[in-house]
């Protein structure tokens, strides 16, 4: 039997619409999420993207970047020229508190946020209009037990003491700088309550008389992690999240809390993010589940933004998180607003001190 040509033509062009007709969730919905790499990322394919994926079948498509600055200047960069391609991007907790963030990267999460106001389990500021809670952790000072057999620096006193405690440092080179200066200024004397307003120009002091002694100025965890390994430096400024990771690998890191810098990591939607809507759902995904949590912050050693994720963390990754006390009598919390009104003119007094 012929079959007519027109017809033929006809039905093959009923089929390819109904085929461009089939709803997203069985074709290509998808979320692209920028974030730091190495065991940081690890931990959030292992316990959040991959049960994300097999629970809704959206694809989750990982870009590594370096560190929060250099992520949201990329994110600024698409938005500008109108060819935005990322999802979802990593915020420092003081940076989503910037003036600029909604006017300038971050979608508004105000409705998105309504929908938790309820959850007894959240700490208040897990949903916020720039972003969601993602962890909250410390830059802290860590140093090699084999070659500190005797205990190595444990203040920023002793940090910067090179002569009671020789050998190489690692700092971090970030142009945003308040927390080296950070350092440098509770290094030099002063007290934790009178950090702020800074006295920028005593920190700087204070950073030139351990220049030398710095063998590595890193840019991300990652370079944390590698220049430990590497023999690079013996004691060094770390995030808590890449302490664990070295201690879990069998590495003879040890660290205090000490002056540690409270910082928390935030996930933001990109303004005119092309998946907003399976971005959102990830992000509920994340908040919904304090199981999900607890086995990041198990991996990670850092604080999750719901309580009841402490029941799915063992005996001993509690005991490795910060205590109440330890937060209240040791550790310093940034002013995020005198950071993000003197973020330009920190930036420039870095990348000048640093390039010279």
């Amino acid at each position: 039997m012929k079959i007519n040509l027109m017809t033929g033509l006809c039905g093959l062009a009923a089929f390819l619409l109904a085929s461009s007709a089939v709803p997203a969730t069985a074709q290509d919905r998808q979320v692209v999420f920028s974030t730091s790499g190495g065991s940081y990322e690890k931990a959030i394919r292992e316990y959040w993207l991959e049960p994300f994926e097999k629970a809704t079948g959206i694809k989750v498509v990982v870009v590594p970047t370096g560190d929060s600055a250099e992520g949201r200047a990329k994110v600024e960069a698409m938005i500008k020229s109108g060819n935005v391609t990322w999802d979802i991007f990593t915020e420092g907790e003081i940076e989503a508190e910037a003036p600029d963030h909604l006017a300038r990267r971050g979608d508004d999460l105000s409705d998105f946020c309504m929908q938790f106001k309820d959850y007894s389990d959240l700490v208040t500021d897990a949903c916020k209009a720039s972003s969601i809670l993602f962890i909250r952790g410390a830059t802290l000072i860590a140093y090699n037990k084999e070659h500190f057999p005797n205990g190595g620096p444990s203040t920023w006193k002793e940090f910067w003491d090179t002569k009671q405690f020789p050998g190489a440092r690692s700092m971090g080179a970030g142009a945003e700088a308040y927390v080296q200066l950070t350092a440098a200024l509770l290094a030099d004397g002063v007290p934790r309550d009178k950090l702020y307003p800074m006295d920028v120009d005593r920190a700087f002091k204070k950073l030139h008389e351990l220049r030398s002694d710095v063998g590595l100025w890193w840019t991300n965890g990652d370079q944390q992690v590698q220049g430990f390994r590497n023999g690079q430096y013996d004691a060094g400024v770390m995030y808590m999240t890449r302490t664990t990771a070295l201690k879990n690998e069998g590495q003879p890191v040890a660290w205090s809390y000490n002056g540690a810098i409270m910082l928390g990591d935030r996930f933001a939607i990109v303004k005119g993010a092309p998946h907003k809507a399976e971005a959102l759902e990830l992000l509920k995904f994340y908040l919904d589940s304090p199981e999900i949590q607890g086995k990041i912050c198990e991996a990670l050693s850092c604080v999750p933004p719901s309580k009841d994720a402490l029941n799915y963390m063992s005996a001993e990754a509690r005991a490795n998180m910060p205590s109440d006390e330890e937060i209240s009598s040791e550790m310093v919390v940034p002013d995020p607003k005198w950071v993000n009104d003197n973020r330009p003119m920190l930036i420039d007094r870095w990348n000048a001190w640093i390039q010279n």
